[in-house]
């Protein structure tokens, strides 16, 4: 939508062909965002064929357990030339790779990727409200032109070429969100959030460094910026998940009282088994791990963490 508001000729593709015939019936998605009306200029289509066919600028918004069989399907179909930017933040589970890697493994030689991220609601973005993100490339001028093709008077893009950076930063965030939601569904109070949220940063920072990120991208939007909105943010999902396990509902029961994925739980072991290949410490994703398994109640897992031994805070 915010692309065909930008000027651009905009196709969006999905694979429930039922689900976009009725979006091009009622013109809008009555499942997601029921009172938001498509523009005109916005066409929908069921065929990958249809979609990509000549498109400059692909952007993959998939979950990150369906990004490499789709970008494989959709590989064909994309022009060399082709910018793809990536929207998805999460880890591949098997592989431990960031969606930037499992595209650059899928797509042909010759087409571009980018990484878009940052503290967005997509609920926010269709009605047109300020939002900033990061858009990560390699190619300096691959980011130049999304950043040119992109903006809008209510959507700014900041360039960087720190891609780990932005993509462990965009990943990391939704599991210490499911943390945040768990402290603040068991009503540990406001010093505790601020905790949680600012002892996440740190652990983030520790794993994108150690990756090769600069430890300033995770000081940004895509680091602390996304980290603030998914931990206190009523349109998170994954801070929606900690307060549903607060109540002691076990984790399937959660997920299935829910439309939409929630990134933070498929990414919780990768990002533990990502940090034990490269060597550093991630306690909240380990206690948010012990949760999601069922391993530990709500109350243990936030209370372990603060009988951890002490140590520097730069640490």
């Amino acid at each position: 939508m915010h692309l065909a508001r930008a000027g651009h000729e905009a196709r969006l593709w999905g694979r429930d062909q039922a689900l976009v015939a009725d979006m091009r019936r009622d013109r809008a998605n009555t499942v997601y965002l029921r009172d938001i009306a498509f523009p005109k200029s916005l066409d929908l289509t069921a065929s990958l064929d249809e979609a990509l066919a000549g498109a400059e600028l692909v952007v993959s918004a998939v979950p990150s357990h369906g990004t490499r069989s789709i970008i494989h399907a959709a590989s064909p179909f994309i022009s060399p030339g082709a910018i793809v930017v990536s929207a998805t933040k999460g880890l591949e589970q098997d592989t431990l790779l960031r969606m930037s890697e499992v595209l650059a493994q899928e797509l042909r030689a010759g087409v571009h990727v980018a990484v878009l991220s940052g503290p967005s609601f997509a609920a926010e973005m269709a009605r047109q409200l300020p939002t900033a993100v990061s858009v990560a490339s390699h190619d300096s001028q691959v980011v130049e032109h999304v950043q040119e093709e992109f903006r809008a008077p209510y959507f700014r893009l900041y360039g960087t070429a720190d891609v780990a950076g932005v993509e462990i930063g965009g990943a990391l965030k939704n599991v210490i969100a499911i943390a945040a939601g768990v402290a603040e569904g068991l009503g540990l109070g406001h010093n505790a959030q601020a905790g949680l949220i600012t002892r996440g940063l740190a652990e983030m920072s520790r794993l994108a460094c150690a990756a090769g990120a600069r430890r300033e991208t995770l000081a940004g939007l895509t680091g602390l910026g996304d980290l603030v909105l998914t931990c206190t943010g009523a349109l998170s999902r994954n801070r929606q998940v900690g307060l549903e396990l607060a109540t002691g509902r076990t984790l399937n029961e959660v997920l299935a009282g829910m439309k939409m994925v929630a990134e933070g739980v498929r990414t919780t072991e990768a990002a533990l088994a990502l940090a034990s290949r490269h060597g550093v410490e991630l306690p909240i994703a380990a206690q948010v791990a012990e949760l999601l398994a069922g391993r530990k109640d709500a109350r243990t897992a936030l209370y372990e963490l603060m009988l951890r031994p002490q140590r520097a805070e730069a640490g």
